[in-house]
């Protein structure tokens, strides 16, 4: 009976939480508002004006993988944009690249342009100062998706993501950067010095891999963007933790003194960054690859809600894969590909489709759980005839994989922010961007013949009943290269336990 009602009571508290935080939303959330439509004569109309012309109905697109030139470009849209910046990211540090970067979105917020930047709750809880000073412009605007109102360090806050954590851990997982209209930027990359190859060694970036957007396709990430931004579960920060005092000023001066400081000027010019007055070299136009099969795709923010499932990125991407004939190449950081998508993975093998999957080893593998999971399903894709590589830890530059990209026939690619897991699946919202066009696959079956040489990554097989790892004509060994006991025992308890889903 005591059981009973402890149930019933903790019942009881969940829905009361839940009531409560929709409630606040309702209260809270700030008016609607939409992206500036393109126009003329601003410095990104000029440049793209040309392209446009020549390639009417067309969209432009190009890979992005070099870690120095994805920050170039970013910074070169915020430097060269005269009305708009439309901004979703999961995770922006405050580091220095995300101070480089606000430095240059209050620089074009002075200069009269309207900033709209909507972060996901995760990564700003805890770091609430620094992102309300920079919303003290008249000219930025900084929502939250899916914020947990108790903003201090307390039992209250711990108490409400206790009674709220199934909403709670469903996350915008996007990354998406719009400037005027005019050229775009998605993939995997967040704000962070990881992404940007700023981080000294021993520490390990991120091997990351972005598109720059440009034409039609970008109305369609620009609905998507509206439609989170518009959405319920997108609070306006100010509206979070009020009584908090910031001031833009002291954020202005501060910011100014770390990016003037020694290591930290000596850190930029290590990058060689170009100058602003060469913002417009650094969009590297000219490699914009112009095609008509070019799609954007992206979760609805109600998805965050478990809501609308006919929308989600699987139902989008399953014919992709679905429809394979030759080959399915599947690059991920982290892979759990569940019992449906094991299912499918195994029945294009057998169908005499050549799977593959390129993924991190142990040894790299920033997320012991995610890659216990995933060695759960290793062995069994592998004797259906899956060919998995796994990069190694010991290559130079050492960087972890963090790209997402799906190729098919080598006539169809996806890239984006969505792994292949349960999380992407079912949890996360993702956006992405598929095509077609022969040069823009070319450049990505490059992406997958470079992580799956001998020189960057492992081959596993099968050696009787257990995985094999090799590389080249190198020496075969049956256990995670270059991982330690306590790596391989962790990974090993967390594949037998029922939480795939959640990680």
């Amino acid at each position: 009976m005591w059981l009973g009602l402890a149930a019933a009571a903790l019942a009881a508290a969940v829905l009361a939480s839940l009531w409560s935080a929709g409630r606040y939303a309702k209260l809270c959330r700030g008016m609607d508002s939409s992206v500036i439509p393109p126009g003329q004569g601003g410095a990104l109309d000029d440049l793209l004006a040309p392209f446009e012309a020549a390639q009417a109905g067309a969209s432009g697109v190009a890979l992005v993988a070099d870690p120095t030139n994805a920050l170039a470009r970013r910074r070169a849209m915020a430097n060269l944009a005269s009305r708009s910046l439309d901004l979703l990211y999961y995770i922006w540090e405050d580091d220095l690249s995300g101070r480089l970067l606000a430095r240059d979105l209050l620089a074009a917020a002075d200069r009269g342009v309207r900033v709209r930047l909507l972060l996901d709750d995760v990564h700003v809880l805890n770091h609430d100062p620094v992102y309300r000073a920079l919303d003290r412009h008249p000219g930025v605007q900084i929502r939250i998706f899916n914020p947990i109102r108790n903003r201090g360090r307390g039992v209250r806050r711990g108490v409400e993501i206790l009674l709220s954590l199934m909403p709670y851990n469903r996350r915008m997982h996007g990354k998406l950067w719009l400037a005027d209209g005019r050229l775009g930027m998605t993939g995997g990359r967040n704000i962070g010095d990881a992404y940007f190859n700023l981080l000294p060694a021993p520490a390990i970036n991120y091997d990351d891999l972005d598109t720059m957007l440009a034409g039609p396709v970008l109305r369609q990430a620009e609905e998507l963007f509206d439609s989170f931004w518009n959405s319920g579960l997108a609070l306006p920060i100010r509206t979070l933790w009020p009584g908090q005092k910031t001031r833009l000023r002291r954020f202005r001066a501060r910011l100014s003194q770390f990016l003037n400081s020694a290591e930290s000027r000596r850190r930029i010019e290590r990058l060689h960054l170009p100058p602003t007055e060469q913002a417009a070299q650094a969009l590297e136009l000219p490699a914009l690859r112009w095609s008509r099969a070019v799609t954007f795709l992206g979760d609805p923010p109600q998805k965050a809600l478990g809501l609308a499932p006919g929308g989600w990125m699987p139902v989008a991407l399953r014919p992709l894969m679905a429809h394979a004939q030759r080959s399915v190449r599947i690059l991920t950081p982290y892979f759990v590909p569940g019992a449906q998508g094991l299912r499918e993975l195994i029945a294009l093998a057998r169908s005499g489709v050549r799977v593959e999957i390129v993924t991190n080893g142990l040894a790299l593998a920033d997320n012991v759980f995610v890659y216990g999971a995933y060695r759960w399903y290793r062995a069994r894709l592998l004797s259906a005839g899956v060919r998995i590589f796994e990069v190694a830890s010991d290559t130079y530059p050492r960087r972890m994989l963090h790209s997402k990209a799906i190729l098919v026939d080598g006539q169809r690619g996806f890239v984006g922010s969505f792994n292949f897991d349960l999380r992407s699946a079912f949890l996360n919202t993702e956006l992405g961007i598929v095509v077609e066009d022969p040069a823009l696959i070319a450049d990505l079956k490059r992406v997958f013949d470079t992580l799956t040489t001998p020189e960057r990554a492992y081959s596993l097989g099968m050696n009787g009943r257990w995985p094999s790892w090799a590389r080249g004509d190198g020496p075969i060994t049956l256990l995670e290269p270059e991982s330690t006991k306590l790596k391989r025992a962790v990974s090993f308890l967390v594949g037998h336990l029922p939480i795939h889903r959640f990680l």
